[in-house]
């Protein structure tokens, strides 16, 4: 009888256990597919806004802006509302974070507008090496053979899917540098912030974005000058651009949300290998939607960059298996120890006893 009623909480608890790991799964799933959909659409959304042929509205810092300051109101409403909690994290940290975020769409506007596009795109491929080192000097964080030969297997792929001519010069180096190096440490930090504070993806940008806001639509006006001659108060806003201008910011929530969850529950590293599907559904949609060019060397880079992907992700999966079955033997030796341990004074107390009564 007491067989049977210990056999069903264990039963029990293993199904919760199983429950449990079934809805965390769902939750990355989807975690990971609102980025790659969000993202994906902004692209497609900001080409149409932005491009020549669509309505020319080429002033992409003070967009950015605009998205924060959606993004921020809606921080702002679900606070009052009770839909979510807010933490207390330092200004001092908000202030850092927000000036290394901005710095990363700074750079990257400038990067791409000194340099030619393959060496911008050989630039966002370094993003994954240097993540990996400064996780490395950061967070002493190593990783396994297999993982190293994914990433390897990534760049390689995305690298010949999308990098075509390749010039360089000072500047764009020094600028395409400096993104690299600041879009790297903004989110191996998005991590680090949550962890160190408890606070929620959620909760951390709605701390930020704010404080982006402000600053980029302060200094994105000036900055957008800079990069193509226009000034935004030039610009005729149409009901077709104030359209996607809404519809962009709108996007622009959902993958700055599903950016701090995906970062969050995974790694920067992760986040950089897996979010290069994105590039391959850039890739696809361009050519289903706007007609663009899909050669057999596109076609083969992302088969390529796929096949790392599926890579790294069966190996991260081992990682966790491997890291799992070493808690868990370390625990089970630990109880064995404590059994032991308990035994051995179990024993010495009942010697006493018989000692204590031969002496009576």
């Amino acid at each position: 009888m007491k067989e049977g009623e210990g056999g069903k909480p264990a039963s029990g608890a293993a199904g919760d256990g199983e429950g449990a790991k079934s809805s965390v799964a769902v939750s990355d799933m989807g975690a990971w597919g609102m980025n790659v959909v969000s993202s994906v659409g902004i692209i497609m959304a900001n080409k149409q806004l932005m491009s020549s042929g669509g309505y020319g509205f080429s002033f992409a810092t003070t967009l950015t802006g605009m998205h924060f300051a959606v993004t921020a109101v809606v921080g702002f409403v679900s606070n009052a509302t009770g839909y979510s909690a807010s933490k207390h994290v330092p200004l001092w940290e908000l202030l850092w974070f927000s000036i290394v975020a901005n710095t990363s769409i700074t750079g990257m506007n400038l990067s791409l507008m000194l340099n030619s596009v393959g060496f911008y795109q050989i630039s966002k491929l370094s993003m994954i090496p240097v993540v990996c080192v400064m996780e490395w000097l950061m967070h002493g964080k190593r990783y396994s053979r297999e993982v190293k030969i994914a990433v390897v297997v990534v760049v390689m792929g995305v690298g010949v899917c999308t990098v075509t001519d390749v010039k360089v010069n000072a500047k764009g180096f020094i600028c395409a540098c400096v993104a690299v190096l600041s879009t790297s440490l903004q989110q191996i930090s998005i991590g680090s912030l949550q962890k160190k504070y408890s606070v929620g993806s959620f909760e951390l940008l709605s701390k930020t974005a704010p404080i982006q806001t402000i600053s980029l639509i302060i200094l994105g006006p000036f900055i957008d000058f800079y990069l193509n001659g226009k000034i935004l108060t030039q610009y005729r806003f149409s009901t077709g651009a104030i359209v996607f201008i809404l519809l962009s910011c709108s996007l622009a929530v959902f993958c700055n949300v599903s950016q701090y969850l995906c970062i969050g529950r995974f790694s920067a590293v992760s986040f950089q290998v897996l979010g290069h599907m994105k590039t391959v559904c850039v890739l696809t949609l361009g050519w289903i939607l706007f007609d663009s060019e899909l050669t057999l060397k596109n076609i083969t880079g992302m088969l390529l960059a796929v096949a790392g992907m599926v890579i790294y992700s069966w190996a991260v999966e081992n990682e966790k298996v491997a890291a799992a079955k070493a808690a868990l033997s370390k625990s089970s030796m630990t109880e064995e120890e404590i059994r032991l341990l308990k035994g051995g004074a179990e024993n010495g107390e009942s010697k006493d006893i018989e000692l204590g009564e031969t002496k009576e």
